[in-house]
């Protein structure tokens, strides 16, 4: 544990604070898809997306809980693994991940992705990826020491503050198939 910060899997019955954490974290972040007040998922739409998710066998969330002053918890960060639907593409996993700023520069996203790959091993996916947006540095910087590598680009993928930015995509193929 880094400091009053742990990791572990979200329960199904986290909908309300697993969405404002994703709301909070897209309120704060200019690297994220969704902007401030754009994300219009309902609770019962979150659950219902959570429940999916987790009965799929190839697909997870995890979450940093900090410990508050009064012993409750409070969601902080966390890292989407979605599997592929068909058995072709079952293997892989695309992944989302977002921390709040207070929270950032302190290990979290290194034990995040050490427990990615800890379940990935376990769940039998072997190839992880990811698409970030050019200029995120220090997201880019984590990925790379956490492993991944570039394998290309989508061109003028998004619309950011008025100019288009490329989306980097990212992979690794976890250390049980090389």
């Amino acid at each position: 544990m880094t400091g009053d910060v742990a990791i572990r899997a979200l329960r199904a019955d986290e909908a309300e604070p697993f969405l404002a954490l994703r709301k909070a974290a897209d309120a704060q972040s200019r690297y994220l898809l969704y902007g401030a007040g754009e994300r219009r998922t309902t609770v019962e739409e979150q659950a219902r997306a959570i429940a999916e998710l987790l009965g799929s066998g190839n697909s997870t969330i995890l979450v940093a809980e900090a410990e508050g002053r009064d012993g409750a918890g409070s969601l902080v960060g966390y890292l989407i693994a979605k599997g592929g639907g068909a058995e072709r593409n079952r293997h892989a996993a695309e992944i989302v991940v977002a921390i709040l700023d207070a929270y950032t520069g302190k290990g979290i996203g290194a034990r995040l992705f050490g427990a990615l790959d800890e379940w990935a091993r376990g769940a039998g996916v072997t190839r992880l990826g990811l698409g970030l947006m050019d200029g995120n540095v220090r997201a880019r910087a984590l990925y790379e020491k956490m492993g991944f590598r570039e394998e290309g680009r989508r061109k003028a993928a998004f619309l950011l503050e008025g100019g288009f930015v490329d989306e980097i995509l990212m992979y690794k193929l976890p250390s049980s198939i090389l």
